[in-house]
């Protein structure tokens, strides 16, 4: 039999000379790689620093006219901020009052209707509350419906002192509406007298300079200006504000009002009963 040659002998010896050849390629390189000098860095050139530009001051605001402002301008800003600490305080404190007087509504209706007589509902209801002061207000004028008072029919004289109570308790919701209605009415005048009174003296000095560029009248009168808007700024809360605490008293003196048409009625009730 003949031998018979496999095809893959054949290749053996070149693939192994390939692979010999790689390996002392490779090795080469990594010699000479290794030897070669190290590649110095080239310095790149810095380029100066850019400063950003510093934050320019306005030189026509608030600060300016405080500063360059005259006694007269310092005035009046010290006067319209007199005027805008009083509103604010007064507008927190009614509605803080306002809050307080609708609570006690709330519990006059859930424990003194429930009492055995007027007597124990006052005693349940807080001190200082309007309720209980319109309550005592009428148990006193039933115990004195005796001498002069006593000719009077009892039914006119406890309704004329439950109006008397209740007139009282409305005039201390009134308390520091006043003051809302007057800086509401006033603070624009008084800013608007800065704005005139900036705008002359800004003319007066423009015209002793000779110089009447805009730069030269811009700045003081855009100083004078701000005179109206602070009066603005004053006066539009003080009008908001009176507008709605007013409407808030009208509705809590809805309630004080009815309170006292059924106290008036029990009383009366009250009185015929013992009379029989």
């Amino acid at each position: 039999m003949g031998v018979r040659h496999n095809p893959r002998m054949r290749f053996m010896p070149l693939l192994r000379i390939a692979v010999w050849l790689q390996v002392a390629g490779f090795t080469t390189f990594a010699f000479a790689q290794a030897s070669a000098p190290a590649a110095v860095p080239v310095a790149q050139p810095t380029l100066p620093a850019i400063k950003a530009p510093a934050a320019i001051a306005n030189p026509y605001g608030l600060e300016a006219t405080w500063s360059q402002g005259d006694w007269v301008a310092r005035i009046t800003i010290i006067i319209l901020a007199i005027m805008s600490i009083a509103s604010w305080y007064v507008l927190v404190r009614k509605l803080i009052v306002q809050s307080r007087m609708g609570g006690q509504a709330r519990a006059a209706n859930a424990t003194f209707w429930k009492a055995d007589t007027v007597r124990q509902g006052a005693d349940s209801l807080q001190k200082g509350s309007p309720y209980r002061y319109i309550a005592e207000s009428a148990l006193e004028a039933t115990r004195k419906h005796d001498g002069l008072i006593g000719q009077v029919d009892l039914n006119t004289w406890v309704a004329q002192s439950i109006e008397r109570a209740i007139a009282t308790v409305h005039s201390r919701t009134q308390e520091g509406l006043a003051v809302l209605a007057t800086v509401g009415s006033t603070a624009p005048f008084v800013g608007l007298f800065g704005t005139v009174w900036g705008i002359y003296n800004a003319l007066v000095k423009i015209g002793a300079s000779g110089q009447a560029s805009i730069d030269r009248v811009a700045g003081p009168v855009g100083e004078a200006l701000i005179m109206t808007a602070i009066g603005l700024a004053v006066a539009v809360p003080a009008v908001l504000g009176y507008n709605w605490l007013v409407r808030r008293n009208r509705v809590a003196m809805d309630a004080v009002r009815a309170f006292g048409s059924d106290l008036h009625t029990v009383l009366l009730a009250a009185a015929a009963k013992a009379r029989q």
